[in-house]
């Protein structure tokens, strides 16, 4: 095999191992809620929404430890024992007990942070200059396909349920974390690329962050670790108190707003409707995948196609921001204002309209593609504004998303639906305008910088 199919095979596998992983982790995020509503016993305290928390929280906090236990262990054994952690968290809805739940919380939050900074690695050590834009859109095609097949066996294991039992609970988790363990195990077929097949210079900055710091530490010193630890904390810093970065800071907070809502509190909200009939339950599976859909179109378009854009970063922003909007509007006048908090049973409220399934998975192929036009964007002029510093400045997006994510699970546990809704409307119309401000700032300094070269 060529060094180029090599590495083309080594990233087929890599999405694969995602998809696998992720297909079992973000249906378990999707039904976690719902599920703990229908477990019972009273030895267990445990809130869905906590354990999130709890994830994001140690997620953010764990990011600057991430790429010294890559270089220490490898990304191959990284991603397997990142991948370990995934699946107990998953077995763990088995038979859960509190101490266990959080426990497992904690871990995955770890392990979140290795395994994302292993698989940039992986996926940069085997692209070059010219194959980094199809390498990075098969991976991403591969991993969003997950939202599909976890949530579509939801809906035929969970059609015409209205409580779960605790066989069921046991079947559905059985399954998905052996469908997760299929995923780490696919990672030790991914194989050293050979040196003259992938260039060091990727054009990636994202990726380009985790080829440096992974590949320079593996030769050098322990010593040398604590050092650049150091370095990339300060480094970080600064970039968090640059001007761009505090206008993005708002974009970048609504984006782990939104991840928290229609990750976790909208497929609950489905689910808690009993004005949706006995297929209330199996309705989350099929909302995560109009989700999917969303985020597969929006990503394909704006993402991978981001070069043919002759009008800017602003219009996409713009147009994620009327879709989610509109999105918002129907959800308020579709779900009832207790969904995300009612019990076990339900909620026998109704809206401001009669509830329909339909408008309620076309707001969740909506959120998807909202979603994906705000990250695609934000990904864009964060790799453009900071290509020296990637690394501090992508460190610095994935800590607020993930704080702000780990605040939106946190107060998901007791708002109503309609407060949720205001928090992401106001956030979202706040990040959208600081991120067209920061955008004429970035161009502006581009054109300045133009007339200068003349």
């Amino acid at each position: 095999m060529s060094p180029e199919g090599k590495s083309l095979l080594n990233i087929i596998i890599l999405g694969f191992g995602f998809m696998f992983m992720f297909t079992a982790f973000q249906t378990c995020g999707n039904i976690e809620q719902t599920v703990l509503k229908s477990f019972n016993s009273s030895e267990f305290q445990g809130s869905g929404y906590t354990s999130m928390s709890i994830i994001y929280g140690v997620f953010s906090a764990s990011n600057m430890i991430a790429p010294s236990v890559v270089a220490v262990i490898g990304p191959q054994l990284s991603m397997f024992f990142s991948g370990l952690l995934y699946s107990g968290y998953i077995a763990m809805f088995i038979h859960p007990y509190t101490w266990t739940f959080y426990t497992a919380s904690v871990l995955v939050g770890v392990a979140a942070a290795v395994l994302w900074t292993a698989q940039g690695y992986v996926l940069a050590v085997n692209s070059s200059d010219t194959t980094i834009g199809r390498n990075s859109g098969i991976f991403w095609s591969l991993l969003q396909f997950s939202l599909f097949f976890g949530n579509l066996y939801i809906y035929f294991a969970w059609r015409h349920q209205t409580h779960i039992t605790d066989s069921e609970r046991r079947t559905v988790f059985i399954s998905l974390t052996v469908v997760s363990l299929v995923g780490c195990f696919l990672f030790f077929l991914i194989r050293k690329p050979d040196p003259d097949s992938t260039s060091v210079e990727t054009s990636d900055p994202a990726l380009q962050v985790e080829l440096s710091e992974s590949a320079s530490t593996v030769q050098t010193p322990s010593v040398s670790l604590c050092t650049k630890a150091t370095n990339a904390f300060v480094q970080a810093c600064r970039v968090l108190v640059t001007k761009e970065m505090l206008l993005l800071s708002i974009s970048i907070a609504y984006t782990g707003l939104e991840l928290t809502f229609f990750s976790g509190v909208y497929g609950t909200c489905i689910g808690a409707m009993t004005q949706f009939g006995q297929d209330a339950k199996s309705l989350i599976g099929v909302s995560g995948i109009f989700i999917g859909l969303g985020e597969i179109l929006g990503g394909g378009v704006f993402g991978m196609l981001n070069k043919c854009n002759r009008f800017g970063r602003n219009p996409v922003v713009l147009l994620g921001l009327i879709v989610h909007f509109v999105a918002f509007y129907l959800i308020f006048l579709n779900i009832a204002s207790d969904a995300p908090i009612a019990p076990e049973e339900g909620t026998s409220l109704q809206a401001y309209i009669t509830p329909s399934v339909p408008v309620a998975l076309l707001c969740s192929f909506l959120l998807g593609l909202g979603d994906s036009c705000f990250n695609t964007q934000l990904l864009s002029i964060i790799g453009f504004v900071w290509r020296e510093e990637s690394a501090p400045a992508f460190a610095v997006f994935k800590f607020i998303q993930s704080i702000m994510a780990a605040l939106a699970f946190g107060y998901s546990n007791y708002l109503l639906l309609h407060w949720q809704l205001l928090i992401l409307v106001l956030v979202g119309f706040l990040g959208s305008l600081s991120f067209f401000v920061a955008e004429w700032v970035v161009e502006a300094g581009r054109r300045d910088s133009d007339y200068d070269s003349i």
